[in-house]
């Protein structure tokens, strides 16, 4: 989502860090690109104007620190003012005394509150905790039925009444039930309306009366840009808010509503929601978020993606089969697949300090198409063409290739890929490793997997 503003204030941070002197000229030409960039990327003026006025006394009054250049100081005036500006630290959710924990969201129709309350519920689940989730939507049916469908994917309690027309009621015996299943959180979808009314606002203060939520969240569609600031105010007022849960960061809007929201509100972002999979909800940190904006990667968020996603005794025995020399095309396959819950090339990239911002859409878009292309091809062979890869004659390779909609050339390309791998574990299991020639083609960041494709020096995609 912050692709745009991303470049832009890349650009100009980069321009700074080289500097050994800063002008009060060079603060301004700075602050005034700044102020561009924000603006474009549909951040509220008036929350523009004071982040900047700030960001600008700061730079102009800072203490050069020993290990910086003037330059560097001033990026990190910049780093430290949009983590200000997003909510410093991570805002956890609230916990009642009593053990069971309520927590409603709310949101306009279209926002993603139905899928929202199943990715939380699924994350409270891989927390250890015992979430159930509970429609109160008596407008639309077919909002309590697709909750249940979610919570049934991810093996979570829920509670529907469809032919219940009263809100307040189904809210309570949803209590009753979440109680009686020894949960310890319930999760409340309440109703949405295309824009805010007052009939959506007195439904939904009678249900928050009803069963006295210790949670209120907002869900928000980032997509809507400053439209969101008003959304939220108009909730703020009426019915009170906890904070945020921001839905859609992985399209392409400019990013002004997450950059505006906490600063116009003081209610921090709990959450963001990054793609349409229940697992694609990231507890929402601002450094982090600073971190990747600025293209200073964010490690953290990506070993947590590899904990998350990865197999860890699946990961250590495929060292050993490589060790050993018996690595074959099913241990192949399964590292592919392991990476695909990570998450498209894109996102990991952008996880990654230094390369952040550096490599073009194209070029991770072919990595990832090369990786499922490769998957197809493995697939399309036999369990025993797998395990012992000597087989692949020329009419095995053409098969394969008809039965994955590739090419034998790129069957080849695949199998040579392969052995090159081989040969170099191979080596390494005798103590003499040496790189074969050509091996950095195979290596998926310059590497790594093979069969993912790279980037060359010029970050040329091959």
């Amino acid at each position: 989502m912050f692709e745009s503003l991303s470049a832009k204030l890349q650009k100009i941070t980069a321009s700074m860090k080289g500097k050994a002197r800063v002008t009060d000229q060079d603060i301004k030409d700075m602050m005034r690109e700044i102020r561009m960039a924000l603006l474009e990327a549909d951040v509220n003026y008036s929350v523009v104007k004071t982040f900047v006025a700030e960001m600008t006394e700061k730079c102009k009054n800072a203490d050069i620190e020993g290990s910086f250049t003037p330059g560097q100081q001033i990026v990190k005036i910049v780093h430290e003012s949009l983590v200000e500006l997003l909510g410093e630290g991570e805002a956890k959710l609230r916990i009642s005394d009593s053990g069971f924990t309520v927590i409603i969201l709310y949101g306009l129709q279209g926002a993603g509150k139905t899928t929202t309350a199943a990715k939380l519920a699924s994350i409270l689940k891989k927390d250890g905790k015992k979430p159930m989730v509970a429609s109160v939507d008596v407008h639309r049916p077919a909002a309590a039925e697709q909750l249940k469908v979610l919570a049934d994917s991810i093996n979570i309690p829920s509670y529907i009444h469809p032919e219940e027309k009263d809100a307040v009621k189904i809210a309570k015996e949803a209590i009753e039930k979440a109680k009686y299943m020894l949960c310890n959180y319930l999760i409340v979808d309440t109703a949405g309306r295309t824009v805010v009314d007052d009939e959506m606002m007195a439904e939904l203060k009678e249900i928050n009366d009803a069963v006295k939520p210790d949670e209120k969240l907002l869900v928000v569609d980032a997509m809507i840009g400053q439209e969101a600031v008003n959304v939220a105010m108009s909730f703020e007022e009426s019915i009170g808010m906890d904070g945020f849960i921001m839905t859609k960061l992985d399209g392409d809007a400019r990013g002004g509503a997450a950059l505006s929201i906490r600063k116009m509100t003081g209610k921090p972002i709990k959450y963001i929601c990054v793609g349409e999979k229940i697992d694609a909800i990231e507890t929402f940190y601002p450094n982090r978020m600073a971190d990747r904006i600025l293209g200073m990667g964010d490690v953290m968020s990506l070993l947590e993606k590899a904990q998350q996603n990865i197999d860890e005794d699946a990961a250590r025995a495929t060292v050993e089969k490589m060790m050993s020399n018996q690595f074959d095309l099913n241990d192949l396959l399964a590292q592919f697949e392991q990476m695909q819950k990570m998450g498209s090339m894109k996102d990991i990239i952008n996880m990654l300090p230094g390369v952040a911002g550096k490599v073009n859409d194209d070029q991770l878009e072919g990595s990832d198409k090369m990786m499922a292309r490769n998957m197809a091809i493995i697939k399309s062979m036999t369990m025993r063409e797998r395990k012992n890869p000597n087989l692949l004659n020329a009419s095995r390779r053409k098969r394969i290739a008809a039965g994955s909609g590739t090419t034998v050339q790129e069957v080849n390309t695949l199998m040579k890929q392969y052995d090159q791998t081989a040969k170099m574990m191979k080596q390494f299991s005798k103590g003499g490793f040496k790189i074969p020639k050509g091996l950095g083609k195979m290596a998926g960041l310059g590497g790594g997997m093979p069969g993912m494709g790279g980037f060359g020096r010029k970050g040329k995609f091959f």
